[in-house]
């Protein structure tokens, strides 16, 4: 099992502040590379990929509703 099966597989066993303290570990790793962040605040982040994939679903959702 890969670690990233291992992680999947052990988030529904954690508590609300567990799962809480992962969410703020991983915005300080996005921060620390650097990565593209288009909204940061307490709430969360939202990323360029996240933007990216939201765009191609309404982009989608826009060539069904042409057809």
């Amino acid at each position: 099992m890969s670690t990233i099966q291992k992680i999947t597989a052990a988030l529904p066993n954690l508590s609300t502040d567990e799962l809480q303290h992962i969410e703020r570990v991983i915005r300080d790793l996005y921060r620390a590379r650097h990565e593209v962040i288009i909204y940061d605040d307490d709430y969360g982040i939202w990323t360029e990929q996240d933007q990216n994939s939201v765009v191609a679903e309404i982009f989608g959702l826009l060539d069904k509703t042409e057809n």
